[in-house]
């Protein structure tokens, strides 16, 4: 088996999440407070953030937060009962990709963003288990502006959960069985009023 995490020491305040089959690993200070700042306003102003609709129980609800995919020609991917198209990676996205690269040894041919405007923006329990992404999928999630929690629970036994606070600037890796075995939330917290930005670096199989 290959070691994802091989050159994960070259990276500063690496910190462990030990959850019971999951490969889960946080950089804290992946980007500096300034890079932070400076990356959350242009990925606000610069991405194309689009207000989507689902199908839930026979009726179309808008998703609670802005989203917006980008990446490499034909990596076109299929989540909550929608399609996205893949767009050419702008600018910025291509250096934020390339410095993942470099510090992870790993390649990535797309990226999701997920607006959240405040804390009444979230995401429900899931896990990034479709087709398209593998079988063990490796995913590399950034956070810009407002901390919010991330939390975990077993697909096993849904009583066991774990609650992760992630900061602006942070980096986590989320890899090997991870995603067979936890799923994964942003909850609602109504005493967050400022907004957040998180990108999910991804591979899709094509």
């Amino acid at each position: 088996m290959i070691d994802l995490f091989a050159n994960a020491g070259a990276l500063q305040r690496v910190v462990d999440i030990e959850l019971a089959g999951a490969d889960l690993k946080c950089w804290p200070n992946f980007y500096s407070v300034q890079e932070s700042q400076r990356l959350f306003s242009e990925l606000y102003e610069g991405l194309d953030w689009q207000s989507e609709m689902i199908q839930v129980f026979g009726r179309k609800v808008r998703i609670p937060r802005r989203t917006a995919w980008y990446g490499d020609s034909g990596a076109n991917y299929r989540y909550s009962g929608l399609t996205h198209r893949a767009r050419a990676l702008p600018v910025l996205l291509e250096k934020i990709r390339q410095k993942l690269s470099l510090a992870l040894e790993l390649n990535f041919n797309s990226a999701l963003g997920n607006l959240y405007r405040d804390g009444c923006d979230s995401m429900g329990w899931h896990s990034d288990d479709e087709p398209e992404l593998g079988i063990s999928p490796v995913i590399a999630s950034l956070s810009f502006g407002a901390s919010r929690f991330f939390d975990l629970r077993s697909v096993h036994d849904s009583r066991v959960k774990h609650r992760v606070e992630i900061k602006a600037g942070s980096l986590l890796l989320m890899a090997g069985e991870t995603q067979k075995n936890w799923q994964h939330s942003v909850p609602k917290q109504t005493t967050v009023s400022a907004p957040r930005i998180n990108l999910t670096f991804r591979n899709i199989c094509r």
